[in-house]
């Protein structure tokens, strides 16, 4: 019997459970279905699509996606401590201010920019030291890229050249603007939540690690939770918990974990043999960032070339050189209409000519990519049981591109792709198009996105505040039970979900733990003209 269970040793889970762990006289029991994040192969950015379609990786496959043509995409998701967070290209992106005054505008109180910000300062140890939008001394080491190829310097320049404003700091005053990513790193090595907080000087006797434990469902007695069912060395088991069982497992497979619990829309749950407890909308408003990639080959050598000895020798020694190339080095947030009040469009600088697919055959020769990708789409998916068995797979559909506004919205991000691309900085590189639209028409480049659009992997929203968990994040007419993870998100933040789910884990902790939230972020002060 534990006091805490946490399921899911993710981007959220690992934060969870060493926040709780902090409390001396409580006992926390984090599990997770993978391994230890041991393999060398986590730590070397470089090389993060080496860890996908393996052992690390739950390997997820869509449902077909009625607006791509019936494409199932690949959906990537960390099967290992650390989570995602072991997986993903290392971005170190907030979202916008608007994102979380959107929040506190549905009634969720204390989820606005102002009650936020603290949270990310909390976390954050950024190189740069502390400011008003930064703080230092928390356990996620973030820093300024160590592998600044060229190619993503000129796209940066050639971007700028297309009008679009140079920024320092994509998470400071103002999110729009090109310019390098700040990233999830610690001496030019990947810092996952594992790595940040669950080293031996961070973790007290009082919190223990369960790898190789997978999670079948969430006990409930009296409308309380009070344990998890979990498989573990072949033999299923229950652990109890009791104080509160903590779901950390993802966009996926927290709202897959509720519904085999009996937690959901009952006509689904009969359909399984599953006997309902609550009614709730668990699995539905699943929402993600799709991307559409652009590539042009080039002269010189791109990252692809990257893995040579000389290479490995300054990664080994120093951490430096473009084996800590993220992959993604640079990018912008921009508005494609004048009308809008926040960016549309994220673009992804690739100094690789990427494939039109993750299951795609690699591109000959040496190239750049482009990736607009669409911040807030209005198109909603869902996750949904296959079958009763907590191993099977869950049936995830995203529908993407469903709504005229997500078309629009993407098709204007490749015509600005098309923009950066003609400018100077780049046309010098230039030597050929591996992937382009036949023409700007929207038609065709229409046509074009229906044929390259993959996801970013930033899936939120099943198990929505307000919806499924209060603003405390506990489940709907269940106690003892809470969802922190990116699930809980009503809507999709502007920008890459990994910062966003480490800060929303520690304002979570704070909730548990009973302790008042954090002062709000005073706005800094603005000298007089």
């Amino acid at each position: 019997m534990y006091d805490y269970v946490v399921v899911g040793a993710g981007s959220a889970g690992c934060v969870v459970a060493a926040r709780l762990g902090e409390d001396p006289g409580v006992s926390v029991l984090l599990i997770d279905a993978g391994p230890p994040d041991s393999a060398p192969e986590i730590h070397l950015p470089v090389g993060l699509e080496q860890l996908w379609q393996g052992r690390f990786d739950w390997g997820f496959i869509s449902e077909p996606e009625p607006a791509l043509g019936g494409a199932r995409l690949y959906l990537p998701r960390g099967r290992v401590l650390g989570g995602s967070s072991s997986l993903n290209a290392m971005l170190y992106v907030r979202g916008n201010r608007a994102d979380y005054d959107g929040w506190a505008a549905m009634g969720l109180r204390g989820w606005g920019y102002e009650d936020t910000l603290p949270y990310f300062k909390k976390a954050e140890d950024n190189e740069r030291g502390e400011s008003y939008y930064h703080g230092a001394g928390g356990p996620l080491s973030v820093s300024d890229g160590r592998s600044k190829h060229r190619y993503a310097a000129a796209m940066i320049e050639a971007a700028a050249q297309a009008g679009i404003a140079v920024t320092d700091d994509h998470n400071g005053p103002s999110q729009e603007g090109v310019g390098w990513f700040q990233v999830t790193q610690r001496d030019g090595r990947r810092c996952s939540t594992a790595l940040a907080y669950l080293s031996p000087e961070r973790l007290g006797e009082n919190v223990e690690v369960l790898t190789d434990t997978f999670a079948t469902r969430v006990l409930i007695e009296r409308e309380r939770a009070v344990g998890v069912e979990v498989l573990r060395e072949h033999t299923l088991t229950s652990i109890g918990a009791q104080r509160e069982v903590i779901l950390c497992a993802g966009a996926y497979q927290s709202p897959q974990l509720l519904l085999l619990s009996g937690i959901g829309p009952p006509d689904e749950l009969r359909a399984f043999g599953i006997e309902p407890r609550v009614d709730l909308p668990v699995g539905r408003n699943l929402q993600d960032h799709p991307v559409v990639t652009l590539v042009w080959l080039a002269e010189g050598e791109s990252l692809a070339a990257a893995m040579t000895p000389e290479n490995v020798e300054l990664f080994e020694r120093e951490g430096r050189g473009p084996l800590t190339s993220t992959v993604v080095e640079a990018g912008a947030f921009v508005r494609t209409r004048s009308e809008l009040t926040a960016p549309d469009i994220q673009l992804h600088f690739f100094p690789v000519a990427l494939p039109g697919s993750h299951f795609g055959p690699p591109v000959e020769g040496h190239g750049y990519t482009i990736g607009p990708t669409l911040l807030q789409p209005r198109s909603r998916g869902a996750v949904t049981l296959r079958n009763a068995l907590a191993h099977t797979k869950p049936r995830i559909v995203h529908n993407y591109l469903s709504t005229e506004e997500d078309r629009r919205s993407l098709i204007d991000g490749v015509l600005l792709a098309l923009e950066i691309g003609s400018r100077p900085a780049l046309s010098q590189l230039r030597r050929g198009a591996s992937a382009l639209p036949r023409s700007a028409s929207d038609a065709d480049i229409l046509e074009f996105v229906k044929q390259r659009t993959q996801t970013i992997f930033h899936p939120v929203g099943t198990c929505a505040m307000g919806a499924v968990v209060d603003a405390e994040l506990r489940v709907h007419g269940i106690d003892a039970l809470r969802v922190v993870d990116a699930s809980v998100m009503p809507t999709i933040p502007r920008g890459n979900t990994n910062a966003p789910t480490i800060m929303l884990a520690e304002k979570a902790a704070d909730m548990i733990r009973g302790r008042p939230p954090l002062p709000r972020a005073q706005p800094p002060a603005v000298a007089a003209a």
